[in-house]
């Protein structure tokens, strides 16, 4: 590797680590490399659907920032050392890693090079040199710039398997404080354009024949040959140069962004409660079908009077806890109003958001196992979808007993206390709050939260 390639490698792979909504899926492309390794600058570890690990290289485009928002480590006004990739010099980066099986994809952000359309427009031509001249099949999950136009959205979606937009800020408040360059309205017409693309291609047959078109101005040479030499080299064949000339593949139906979106959120900048990122995670998962939403631990980087110190820690406790009331939302049936209501406005310390729940609604248990509905099951401290689904089927055959739980996969130090087994309750305690939460390893209820609890949800009608 060239050592100024190098160089700009170290230093985008580096500033590409702070963006943590970076995932693969299940989504079934066709893929002709292998399961990779390497400890090189930038490339990270992923799962899919199935448990597989994958290698992503994780890295930006540039990290020279027209914005200056004042949490980022690539804010214009910033003293970080500024590096920008040509599209052409990082699809050969990703095309030499997946050679050596370092990687089986790439997951591309950057910083807000001059505008949102030119530095779209930069990362379409990278994206699209992989796809149709290199004919790379791997996993690719792409950043959208808020501000990006739709032409160019529809284009980037073409040649990557997931996108992302980043809310960055659970409200609009904070946004305005933080990031004053970015508006709602910017961040989350993208999404809405994602969301009603891939509805469109599902249903509407006119939506079939979108096409990846070649990226304006692009020079047709390439090093030492032409466009047309290099496709030949690297297995390209007819079909490829035909696309080359008229920037269009007949007879062939591209899928828009077949793996969904993701967004994330930056968790103790902004005084904002749980509650309240709970409540807009919420309504992103409702109102745009978001795959993922992700909570980054802010990680001070930069000072001022309106920032934590610099020696403040990144609130982890809280990620994972945050972590914790996504995954209710998401398969366990709660809604963000029972993981916190009013009364509670932040996530407790010491006990899971399931348990916290449990302990507030003593009324619904203890719960029957062998009675119960999936969605009763569901609602138990320590059952989980797999060992809930597993109870269900053994029922069909005898009687769920207390030893059989344990070989189901329940975790019994907290489900005990929860439920009876052909009607014998096994907690062995007063079924009480307060022995309950001591038995459970709880205790003071701290505030969590870095800052007081102000402001609103980020309002959605944009």
């Amino acid at each position: 590797m060239e050592g100024k390639v190098f160089d700009k490698l170290t230093v985008l792979g580096e500033g590409a680590k702070y963006d943590v909504s970076c995932s693969s899926s299940g989504h079934a492309r066709v893929n002709v490399g292998r399961i990779g390794s390497a400890a090189c600058a930038g490339i990270c570890h992923t799962w899919t659907a199935d448990g597989r690990c994958m290698s992503l290289l994780k890295v930006l485009l540039s990290n020279d920032c027209a914005y200056d928002c004042k949490f980022c480590v690539n804010r214009r006004s910033g003293g970080s050392a500024r590096r920008t990739f040509e599209p052409r010099e990082l699809a050969d980066l990703t095309m030499e890693f997946y050679r050596r099986n370092y990687i089986e994809g790439l997951f591309l952000s950057s910083a807000v090079l001059v505008s949102p359309d030119h530095t779209a427009e930069r990362m379409y031509e990278c994206l699209w040199l992989l796809r149709e001249v290199y004919g790379f099949m791997g996993y690719i999950h792409s950043k959208v710039i808020p501000g990006t136009s739709a032409q160019l959205l529809t284009q980037i979606g073409l040649v990557s398997d997931r996108l992302s937009v980043n809310i960055e800020l659970p409200s609009e408040a904070s946004l305005a404080r933080l990031a004053p360059q970015k508006k709602p309205s910017a961040i989350f017409e993208p999404m809405r354009q994602i969301l009603q693309t891939q509805y469109e291609q599902k249903t509407l047959k006119s939506a079939g024949n979108m096409k990846r078109l070649r990226p304006a101005g692009l020079d047709i040479s390439i090093g030492d040959g032409s466009l047309t030499d290099i496709m030949e080299r690297e297995g390209g064949g007819s079909q490829t140069r035909a696309l080359v000339q008229d920037g269009r593949r007949k007879n062939y139906r591209e899928k828009f962004a077949p793996a969904g979106q993701t967004t994330q959120m930056i968790i103790g900048v902004s005084p904002e409660s749980d509650r309240q990122i709970v409540h807009s995670s919420e309504a992103l998962y409702r109102r745009f079908s978001m795959k993922r939403v992700y909570y980054s631990a802010y990680v001070p980087v930069a000072s001022g009077p309106e920032l934590p110190s610099l020696l403040t820690p990144p609130p982890l406790h809280r990620e994972h806890r945050l972590y914790q009331a996504d995954w209710l939302l998401r398969f366990y049936g709660f809604s963000a109003e029972e993981i916190l209501p009013a009364d509670a406005p932040n996530l407790e310390y010491d006990l899971d958001p399931k348990v916290v729940w449990a302990l507030r609604n003593l009324s619904f248990f203890p719960v029957e196992v062998n009675k119960a509905s999936e969605e009763e099951l569901l609602r138990i401290p320590g059952i989980g979808t797999t060992s809930a689904l597993r109870i269900m089927r053994q029922r069909k055959v005898a009687p769920v007993s207390f030893d059989d739980l344990k070989k189901i996969g329940v975790v019994l130090k907290r489900s005990k206390y929860f439920l009876t087994c052909s009607g014998k309750y096994y907690g062995n305690i007063p079924f009480e709050p307060e022995p309950l939460r001591q038995a459970l390893g709880g205790g003071e209820k701290p505030q969590i939260s870095l800052f007081e609890t102000t402001g609103n949800e980020l309002s959605l009608r944009q």
